[in-house]
């Protein structure tokens, strides 16, 4: 979907008083900064559920726009707007090294009392690689008090202090910026803090699906991502291998994303007749629209109607929180591991049209066929952090296939 056209409302503005006082870039600054803060504030759906005074947005930020001397300053004011809704499905299309990554990266982190705790940490990642464990307690980053790094990086213009914005900025402040190293001071208990090094790490380039049978027959297949139209054709090959499998387990626990049309197929591959999947609605002057249901039908040329797992984490985000969600409500998964991500809604594209920047930014939130909002959603069998969640699910598809 793309975001609305806006028609003659930045001409507008070109006609009050001291506009032609206005450099020419300031006058490309703040058009592209008004159409921004005009669009999140009439289309973000999520707007009346947060603690932000938009208008003092406008007030706070618009300046700095003005003050913008080039298009790496105004793209910086455009990043900190975003994150005034302290939401990690809204955010620059693709920000620049030295910018802020957004939640999660490779840490998942808490307030435990007056500490800042590691709560979870990401198989693979140069966390995991440096040693750090599950509650050790976060001092410093970088050097600084970790306090004064969250401080630094809270939205601006909250009405009131929400715990929601302080769990959002914690872990943008342990994700660090994006191209960079990170030093963290850490300590667990009983011992003394200790400065860790993570280093910048390039992820291996892996294929999104990959498949292999498991010991006692069990099949296995992994989706990472569902961006591309090819992983549905892949998911199809694999599960053609795997068709007598007495149960199946599928991994989306590395998976951040992407498209429905792309996820749909693939829950198809398990049902027989149409089946009700998601809730919809979008956003409609101050609240939110009528809902509307989604659906996904049948597909391929076979049905797969042996017991399926699907496993998560707290990095399955966005798509990868609808597939385990659709698939338990169309009656077909079992859904084993951790909450996922808490990407409640699907995103809009915007492109500025001046300075050509882009975005993404919530637009329609998701629901069960129950209408529970999918930013709760828990899974069926919840793992502990920490624990092994594939093993959890091999037990649970064992238990299924026993009682058939």
């Amino acid at each position: 979907m793309t975001r609305r056209a806006f028609c003659g409302a930045g001409i507008a503005l070109a006609a009050t008083p001291g506009w032609a006082a206005e450099s020419l870039h300031d006058v490309t600054f703040v058009e592209d900064f008004d159409e921004l803060w005009r669009t999140l504030g009439e289309r973000y759906c999520f707007l009346t559920e947060k603690q932000t005074n938009w208008d003092r947005v406008r007030s706070f930020y618009r300046p700095m726009t003005l003050a913008a001397e080039d298009d790496a300053a105004f793209m910086d004011v455009v990043q900190r707007v975003l994150a005034e809704l302290y939401d990690a499905h809204t955010h620059l299309s693709d920000p620049p090294d030295g910018a802020p990554r957004w939640p999660l990266f490779d840490l998942l982190a808490e307030r435990a009392g007056e500490t800042v705790r590691i709560a979870a940490i990401e198989s693979g990642s140069v966390a995991a690689d440096a040693g750090l464990k599950i509650g050790d307690r976060i001092i410093a980053i970088d050097g600084r008090p970790i306090e004064t790094v969250i401080r630094d990086l809270m939205p601006k213009c909250l009405v009131k202090p929400d715990p929601a914005a302080d769990a959002y900025t914690i872990n943008v402040a342990v994700a660090g910026y994006r191209g960079k190293a990170r030093l963290l001071s850490v300590s667990s208990t009983g011992s003394t803090s200790r400065t860790v090094l993570l280093p910048f790490k390039k992820w291996p380039d892996l294929p999104d699906v990959e498949s292999r049978m498991l010991p006692d027959g069990i099949g296995y297949i992994v989706i990472r991502s569902f961006s591309d139209t090819a992983t549905a054709d892949a998911f199809d090959k694999a599960l053609a291998t795997l068709r007598d499998a007495p149960g199946l387990i599928i991994d989306v626990r590395e998976n951040g994303g992407g498209d429905t049309a792309v996820a749909r197929p693939i829950m198809g591959r398990f049902i027989r007749e149409r089946k009700a999947y998601a809730i919809m609605r979008r956003r409609a002057g101050a609240g939110l629209s009528a809902p509307w249901t989604e659906y996904v039908d049948p597909k391929g040329p076979f049905t797969y109607s042996k017991p399926v797992v699907v496993l998560t984490s707290h990095w399955s985000g966005s798509m990868a929180e609808g597939f385990p969600m659709g698939m338990r409500d169309i009656g077909r998964a079992t859904v084993v591991g951790t909450k996922m991500m808490g990407l409640g809604a699907a995103v809009f594209p915007i492109r500025l049209d001046r300075t050509g920047i882009q975005a993404q930014y919530s637009g329609e939130p998701v629901y069960d066929t129950k209408d529970r909002p999918r930013w709760q959603f828990v899974p069926d069998v919840e793992v502990a952090d920490g624990s092994d969640i594939l093993a959890a699910g091999i037990a649970e598809v064992k238990k299924a296939i026993s009682r058939i």
